[in-house]
């Protein structure tokens, strides 16, 4: 089985999650599948300095970057064939809300990269399942928006302590077209109609632990999905 792990570049605020996207790929071999890294040949919206928060006056290559986490082994998402694919993984991180589309400065009135939205929307026209981690269900969203796909997500819950606004990122995804329902950290949810997996980890208050075992149930039924 071969799963797709598609990065926005590398570190929390200006990419992908580093740690949830290294969880991704121990919980891919440990389900004894392989995992193929994937990005994009573009700059990242910003740079920042992850001890101050402050942005760099710098520029950095999305595939680039993602090459740190994949260790060098890493495609470039204009190479990828879906049907080479099993699944997908989209780990969080500010990168899918920042890289891959600009909801973090327009909400869901923004937009998507249409290399991104063309693998999401090519993947699930031939059946294959995506899991969407963190914040990255908004990128699921910006790919299906005004197709007759109405899946349920979760970016987490408002029933437990977010540093986030789930609430306003509930309400964005509604007005995409897709269904939000409350999560914690400790479930995931399921559409299995659309073969899609979502899974708060750190749009809540959490541990690594937790996080590790979120996205080891999310990679379990994504492999169930397949």
């Amino acid at each position: 089985m071969k799963i797709g792990v598609l990065l926005s570049g590398c570190g929390v605020y200006d990419g992908a999650e580093i740690q949830e996207a290294v969880l991704t790929l121990l919980a891919i071999d440990e389900i004894d599948a392989e995992a193929i890294c994937i990005s994009v040949d573009k700059d990242q919206h910003h740079v920042i300095n992850h001890l101050t928060g402050e942005e760099m006056n710098e520029k950095r290559n999305m595939l680039v970057e993602s090459a740190r986490i994949a260790r060098g082994n890493v495609r470039n998402i204009n190479d990828i064939d879906p049907g080479e694919l099993d699944a997908l993984v989209i780990p969080g991180g500010f990168g899918s809300a920042k890289n891959f589309t600009n909801w973090a400065f327009n909400g869901p009135d923004g937009e998507i990269l249409p290399e991104v939205k063309l693998l999401l929307v090519n993947l699930v026209n031939i059946g294959k399942p995506i899991a969407a981690l963190c914040v990255s269900p908004v990128v699921v969203a910006k790919a299906l928006e005004g197709s007759d796909i109405h899946a349920a997500v979760t970016i987490g819950s408002d029933k437990a302590p977010s540093p986030y606004d789930i609430n306003g990122f509930s309400q964005g995804l509604e007005k995409t077209g897709l269904t939000a329902v409350m999560k914690t950290v400790k479930e995931i949810q399921i559409d299995e109609k659309y073969k899609i997996v979502t899974a708060p980890c750190y749009m809540m208050e959490a541990s690594i632990s937790e996080i590790r075992k979120n996205i080891r149930s999310a990679v379990e039924a994504l492999r169930d999905l397949v």
